[in-house]
């Protein structure tokens, strides 16, 4: 390694400072079916442009004996795929997208809200078609399937629960000093 940037082979991508901040994050998407580091970055790199994601997939998948298409087809099984593209899909959108929350919301805080409210509901969507699809397939992990059927029950009992209406008006005063 002479310290100038290049294109890494195959044997030094695994080593690479991008496979280090992948693994550090990849355990967080195991539930999801593809908890590997290149699928990590790949998602991670969505965040400053969804295309990314392709662009990123590109370069970590591409392997001297397989396509990117062929090394994709290894990593990722038909329901693990699908979960890792509605994942991306409804998780946050780019920085510009953010950055247009930011201004219309006026507040931090409600953005910081939003984005981690699109990240929140990804996950939990793409957890119940892996757990889910699992089932279906024969690929059973007992407490990823009773993690979505959780989720599946919360968000059922917050769809359907009695609304209630308020009967009473409370206005609290201010204590004038």
């Amino acid at each position: 390694m002479d310290g100038a940037f290049r294109m890494l082979s195959e044997d030094e991508l695994d080593h690479s400072i991008l496979a280090g901040i992948g693994n550090a994050i990849a355990w967080i998407f195991s539930p999801l079916g593809w908890g590997n580091w290149k699928a990590a970055v790949a998602s991670f790199t969505g965040l400053v442009a969804k295309e990314n994601i392709v662009g990123t997939m590109g370069i970590l998948y591409r392997t001297e004996s397989l396509t990117v298409y062929q090394a994709l087809r290894q990593a990722f099984t038909g329901v693990t795929g699908y979960s890792f593209l509605v994942f991306n899909l409804l998780c946050a959108p780019c920085f510009a997208a953010i950055g247009a929350i930011r201004r219309e919301m006026n507040s931090a805080k409600w953005t910081w809200f939003a984005i981690g409210y699109q990240c929140i509901f990804a996950y939990a969507i793409a957890l119940m078609i892996n757990q889910f699809g699992g089932v279906f397939t024969g690929n059973i992990n007992v407490i990823g399937l009773i993690a979505a059927l959780a989720v599946l029950g919360l968000m059922g009992w917050l769809l359907f629960r009695p609304y209630k209406e308020a009967t009473t008006l409370s206005i609290k005063e201010a204590k004038a000093k």
